[in-house]
């Protein structure tokens, strides 16, 4: 297993943190993380300062496992390995289930043969005709599709911390965008209308044409709409759900061959107890599922 991984399972538990002073807090935080037999840590990094943070705790305790919350792009995750984080935590947009699994989170793929799913539980209602048009206008992920949309106009639906960001590098693409959210966005780029709005439906015919909002329609070619997280039946519609869990076995394993799950995403009861055992088995399945596929296979008697 991932080096990493087997040091933070070991741990048991990742404090995430967010200093408003580094210079000052940074040091002294991870020297009574690690005195305390806890050396790790998870920094948030849309926070100012965030970098700095990692680097004075890696300063100040070489031995101590830091990495990267929030992270959103390639740029963040160049930063937080030159300030010396050893890993980092970002929002998977989109999943690819080929010859094993590619998980686009921000602007990087992460690839791999097996997959566990532990998001918690995300319940958020679609939109009238976001189902509908997923894939024909419709899209989670910006830095994935919007070179598909450049010089053309597309709706931001801003649901996200993270989405003025993204909003900003559709602008940039050349793409013509309109931010839409319940509340007026901090750090969108002056160049991009807002339009509040809170009542959202996307129409459209073969593909997306518009963005209703809030009874006023906004033409347009693609609408991105960006949540906090995206659901795992989003990510992989072929997952089976039973009364709004992720369907499992008692090894759990879902109905996707390779992929697990844990926690509160297969349902009730939503207890601490439940998701870590749920972990652990998911982990040695996951683990036996991987050696079952490195054997080789035995030649079929004659």
């Amino acid at each position: 297993m991932n080096i990493i991984s087997d040091r933070l399972t070991e741990i048991g538990v990742v404090p995430v943190i967010k200093l408003e002073h580094p210079q000052r807090d940074a040091a002294p935080l991870a020297k009574a993380l690690c005195a305390g037999g806890v050396p790790v840590a998870e920094v948030t990094f849309r926070a100012e300062g965030a970098q700095e943070a990692i680097r004075l705790m890696k300063e100040a305790c070489p031995e101590m496992t830091v990495g990267a919350g929030t992270v959103t792009n390639a740029m963040q995750i160049q930063l937080a390995a030159e300030a010396g984080a050893e890993f980092v935590v970002g929002k998977a947009l989109s999943l690819l289930a080929w010859n094993g699994f590619s998980i686009t989170a921000g602007s990087q793929v992460y690839q791999g043969k097996a997959l566990i799913l532990a998001p918690g539980v995300v319940r958020q209602a679609k939109y009238p005709g976001e189902a509908e048009f997923l894939g024909r206008g419709v899209s989670y992920c910006a830095t994935c599709d919007g070179m598909l949309y450049r010089n053309k106009p597309v709706t931001v639906v801003g649901l996200a911390p993270d989405a003025p960001q993204e909003a900003n590098y559709l602008h940039s693409l050349g793409c013509q965008v309109v931010y839409v959210s319940p509340h007026r966005p901090q750090g969108l780029d002056g160049d991009i209308p807002y339009r509040k709005a809170g009542k959202l439906a996307v129409k459209g015919e073969t593909t997306v044409t518009g963005l209703e909002a809030d009874g006023a329609l906004l033409p347009c070619a693609g609408v991105f709409i960006l949540r906090r997280a995206v659901a795992p039946t989003d990510l992989l519609p072929a997952l089976e759900t039973e009364e709004g869990g992720i369907r499992v076995d008692r090894r759990m394993a879902t109905s996707v061959p390779g992929v697990f799950a844990a926690g509160d995403c297969t349902g009730g009861p939503l207890q601490v107890s439940k998701a870590v055992g749920e972990g652990h088995v998911a982990a040695l399945s996951a683990c036996e599922y991987l050696d079952l596929q490195d054997r080789p296979q035995a030649a079929p008697a004659k």
